[in-house]
């Protein structure tokens, strides 16, 4: 991330300052950019000894981790385990067989003794009762069956696991050594960070933050280097951007050329102290655009459901503001008065366009959201990207969640994302862009416009999105067909809406 920041010099001209986020090209002192906030002689006394211990407490890690003693242990571990699981199951496979047999006998001995009537009663009674108590001790010899095979486990288990769990005692005991020690030193490295506001108040950086414990890279972003250049040299600051520039992260969201808001995690604590003191204009909340949208095209509609073709620029629900409060919902609502249940089934996006299908009763509306939640609705998008894209059709698979410092924007996420999975194919080329149909088999939020961006997508934004690509006229993203399960007629039907761009 690179930054700019435009302050009035003391003579009273304009001029500016740029910087980069954390270092360029390995670098923290780049010629033509603000230097970094630590103190650089305090941070040199510090961080080569406090380096070369945690990587030589990782180095004796990673070598118990693949020494010969400990991968044998866990490999038979692994196959004891295995092994002992298997015979568990199948001995109580066997005596599931053995208890059904017992059951069907016991009943067989009952009703025979029940029809029983002769002089001879007693003498059966006396074979039944012999029966059912051998049949009660063939239960009780599978128990014991059962109790023998769990002690020879045990006894196999205290042959190895003691071993085994000493060599991962003395793991767990370096990882946390190295941890605490890397703990240790970024405490004293942050507090070579001493922190200036406009009214010339001075803060360690860890206390700005709750429980004083700054996260990695907390004032190496762009604006705090830029504020405190300023600060310290008497610069009054006018304006502040922050953009990207370069290849996007590994889990998307940037686009080179793109402005972004300061992150939440790093700067959020940090620069309102920074700022403190300066006029600062109010947070902009989000506005729809200022044209009005279109009306709402009613497809179809009958006693059970209404497909309507949402225009951009239109909510699919209300916001939380009352000047967000006109949505698809909204009017249906007002066209539908008696209509029971949530009514929309699914949503859009603000910026897209296209099907939106409403259920006119609370019993439709769950059947329809089954068909959504099990995959059986058959959705087709068709979009321009910005960018030539290579190949003909293929499917995107990667998992994706809500980027917690800036929202709403999703991002790649492989360990903590829900799956997201999109086929496409391309309709059409026509200059530096790519006419697409995207057929989402997901449907998390924004899924087709951070599988279109991201590099481990098309690797092409869609026009017009002002989030993972540039702001246009409109996003060139339509939904164009639904096909469906109908509730109430049990018919497979299907909708279009042709696209407008």
């Amino acid at each position: 991330m690179f930054g700019v920041l435009v302050v009035r010099l003391p003579e009273g001209r304009l001029g500016f300052l740029r910087a980069f986020s954390g270092m360029l090209a390995g670098r923290w002192d780049v010629e033509g950019y603000v230097p970094p906030l630590f103190d650089r002689e305090a941070r040199a006394s510090l961080e080569p000894q406090g380096e070369a211990t945690v990587k030589a407490l990782f180095a004796r890690a990673e070598a118990m981790r693949a020494s010969p003693e400990l991968l044998t242990l866990r490999a038979a571990h692994a196959e004891q385990s295995a092994r002992h699981a298997s015979e568990i199951v199948a001995l109580r496979e066997r005596h599931e067989v053995r208890r059904k047999q017992r059951h069907a006998r016991r009943a067989e001995l009952t009703e025979a003794a029940s029809k029983s009537s002769t002089p001879e009663a007693s003498a059966h009674a006396a074979e039944l009762r012999d029966s059912l108590h051998a049949l009660d001790q063939e239960s009780r010899g599978d128990k014991a069956e059962r109790r023998r095979l769990e002690a020879t486990h045990a006894s196999e288990r205290s042959s190895l696991e003691p071993k085994l769990l000493r060599l991962e005692r003395r793991l767990r005991a370096l990882d946390r050594l190295r941890h605490m020690v890397s703990r240790a030193v970024m405490r004293r490295i942050h507090d070579t960070y001493v922190i200036t506001n406009a009214r010339g108040e001075r803060r360690l950086l860890r206390s700005l933050y709750e429980r004083a414990q700054p996260p990695s890279g907390a004032a190496d972003c762009a604006a705090p280097k830029l504020l405190a250049y300023a600060q310290a040299h008497g610069l009054r600051p006018v304006a502040l951007a922050e953009f990207w520039w370069g290849a996007p992260p590994p889990s998307g969201g940037r686009v080179t050329g793109a402005y972004y808001a300061a992150c939440r995690d790093k700067c959020g604590p940090l620069l309102p102290f920074m700022l403190d003191g300066l006029f600062v204009a109010r947070p902009r909340t989000f506005t729809p655009p200022s044209t009005t949208p279109g009306s709402l095209s009613i497809l179809f509609e009958d006693r059970w459901l209404v497909v309507v073709a949402k225009p951009h620029g239109l909510l699919s629900v209300p916001g939380r503001e009352a000047s967000l409060s006109d949505s698809v919902l909204t009017r249906l609502k007002a066209r539908y008065p008696d209509a029971t249940g949530p009514l929309l089934v699914h949503r859009l996006d603000l910026d897209t366009s296209g099907l939106l299908v409403a259920a006119l009763d609370a019993r439709t509306h769950s059947a329809l959201q089954r068909q959504f939640v099990h995959r059986e609705v058959h959705k087709r998008y068709v979009a321009w990207v910005d960018g030539i894209v290579t190949g003909e059709q293929g499917r995107i698979d990667f998992p994706m969640r809500v980027d917690l410092d800036d929202r709403p924007r999703q991002i790649h996420d492989p360990i903590h994302g829900k799956p997201a999975v999109t086929e496409w194919r391309v309709i059409e080329r026509r200059g530096d862009r790519t006419r697409v149909a995207f057929f989402p088999l997901t449907g998390r939020t924004h899924q087709l416009r951070v599988h279109a961006a991201h590099p481990l997508g098309l690797g092409a934004p869609i026009v017009g999105d002002r989030l993972y690509g540039r702001d246009g006229e409109r996003l060139m993203l339509h939904a164009e067909s639904l096909t469906l399960l109908h509730p109430g007629t049990g018919e497979r039907v299907t909708f279009d809406s042709p696209v407008p761009f």
